[in-house]
């Protein structure tokens, strides 16, 4: 065992929360491989689609999805960053499959395996359903795992594979086939079962196209040859349900007697049905919710679909400059979803290249200039403007709050614990940073312009600051002798570090 090993399991260990037996179902997602084809120091769990790592979209659908908080995430290489970025939650627990890191036999059996070895069996009169699920599915949705759960719940078996069906050449298809009792007239009520999954290079290796693999199932032999399983279009997608008492019953019987020389969960459709269980399929009605990424390409696809997604739910509500180039955080599409039929009209305008983060709530007509950004705790007023360029952000556990009609031009700076009242005007290029001890906080109808620098401050209603650099300062409203309010400008600190300045030696 590796010296780490106890350490990353000790951190993982205080991850841990305990789970409960009702429901009596369970998740267990399969995040321990680090994905090598991806060509990133980044585990492949880790990239995200659409603002979110991976493997937290996969995990939350799959809890949502099943309506169980209960679930196992099995991590390997890089264990105590997938597991420090997905978090504790009530229900989840982590299990460390140590074979990829030692560069052993691993597979996705062994990754099951060692995922029961987390809880407990029920007793003998009760019986839990299992869900696996891969952690690279980052466009899965708690839809499609309910429609796989009721599916489950239903059709009595004691294994079910949710299947997909491939589109493209068959010499490009290089997923497992899904190979089901034909329909024959000597079929009967076995027709549609599930005899095998044939992976492609498992297929590949019978030779020509004319060689024949017959597969006995429950008492009978079924034939095919290689090219009918090579053109057979059904394929796996690795999510399989399965009755629990089955499961722990016959995973010991996996072994690695495959092309890829690893323990296959798939192989336990041959195995289930050697012992008399059955094994069916029902395929997703969505193709590109099971779209799982070992390479960049299908990973950037992905990224692809998930943006159109959120241009379809947002395309008639607000306006959005670019479809190819927005980002908005789910969590703020919802709000705006909600905000629309609350309040009617929106006549929100999102420009090119605008980055919208969680925790970003916006109100009627705020317009967002191109390429500006917003990520933390902002809440925009209604009418709120913010110019081209334009960076507003809070560290965790800040809050900046601009109220309605305020204005932000182009290229301006905002950070912080900060508050800018009902119209006030922050004109191009300023920078305001407010912090835990020093909250920033702007009047009403206030006027910022200029090269100007104003940190921790609290400024008075209806003032102009120009060319200034001010910290720490309460700005007060004064009256001049012609009854205006006097400006505020070219208010400069004292320089430090003179000496350190001398002219050069020519």
């Amino acid at each position: 065992m590796p010296l780490n090993s106890n350490r990353i399991r000790t951190q993982l260990s205080a991850l841990d929360s305990p789970l409960g037996d009702d429901p009596p179902r369970l998740g267990i997602v399969l995040a321990a491989g680090h994905g090598t084809r991806i060509r990133s120091d980044t585990s492949k769990m880790l990239h995200e689609i659409w603002g979110r790592p991976t493997v937290e979209r996969v995990a939350d659908a799959v809890a949502g999805g099943l309506d169980s908080p209960n679930q196992i995430l099995v991590v390997g290489i890089k264990a105590e960053q997938v597991g420090q970025t997905v978090g504790p939650r009530p229900g989840r627990r982590f299990a460390y499959q140590e074979n990829p890191v030692l560069g052993l036999p691993a597979g996705t059996g062994d990754a099951v395996r060692v995922a029961l070895d987390q809880f407990e069996p029920l007793p003998q009169d009760q019986d839990r359903h299992v869900y696996i699920v891969p952690g690279d599915m980052g466009l899965l949705s708690p839809l499609v795992i309910a429609e796989f759960r009721r599916a489950f719940e239903s059709q009595p078996c004691d294994m079910m594979v949710l299947t997909g069906c491939y589109e493209g050449p068959a010499e490009q298809n290089y997923y497992g086939r899904i190979v089901r009792v034909p329909e024959t007239d000597d079929a009967g009520d076995d027709a549609g079962y599930v005899i095998a999954i044939k992976e492609h290079k498992d297929i590949l290796g019978l030779g020509h196209d004319d060689a024949v693999s017959r597969l006995p199932y429950k008492g009978r032999q079924f034939s095919f040859t290689r090219r009918e399983l090579l053109e057979t279009r059904e394929i796996n997608t690795l999510v399989v349900a399965f009755r629990e008492s089955a499961l722990r019953a016959h995973i010991g019987a996996m072994d690695t007697d495959n092309v890829q020389g690893e323990l296959m969960l798939t192989d336990l459709v041959e195995i289930f049905n050697d012992n008399g269980l059955d094994v069916r399929a029902v395929s997703a009605a969505d193709e590109e919710e099971i779209l799982g990424f070992n390479v960049k390409s299908v990973w950037r696809q992905m990224e692809s679909i998930a943006r159109r997604r959120a241009y379809h739910r947002l395309m008639d509500i607000v306006t959005i400059v670019d479809e190819e180039d927005f980002f908005i955080a789910d969590e703020v599409i919802d709000q705006i979803l909600v905000l629309d039929k609350e309040c009617g009209p929106l006549d929100i305008i999102i420009g090119k290249g605008v980055h919208l983060g969680p925790g970003v709530r916006l109100d009627r007509r705020v317009q967002l200039g191109d390429r500006c950004e917003l990520r933390g705790d902002i809440v925009l007023g209604e009418g709120v403007d913010i110019g081209l360029g334009v960076r507003l952000s809070t560290y965790p556990g800040q809050r900046m709050i601009l109220e309605s009609s305020v204005v932000v031009l182009d290229g301006s700076v905002l950070k912080g614990n900060l508050k800018i009242d009902a119209g006030s005007r922050i004109e191009s290029g300023v920078i305001m940073t407010g912090s835990d001890e020093y909250p920033m906080r702007i009047g009403k109808e206030v006027v910022v312009k200029g090269t100007s620098y104003l940190y921790g401050c609290r400024i008075d209603d209806g003032l102009l600051i120009e060319h200034s650099v001010i910290k720490c300062r309460h700005v007060q409203r004064r009256t001049g002798t012609d009854g205006g309010v006097q400006p505020v400008r070219y208010v400069l600190p004292q320089p430090e570090g003179l000496d350190s300045i001398a002219a050069l030696d020519l």
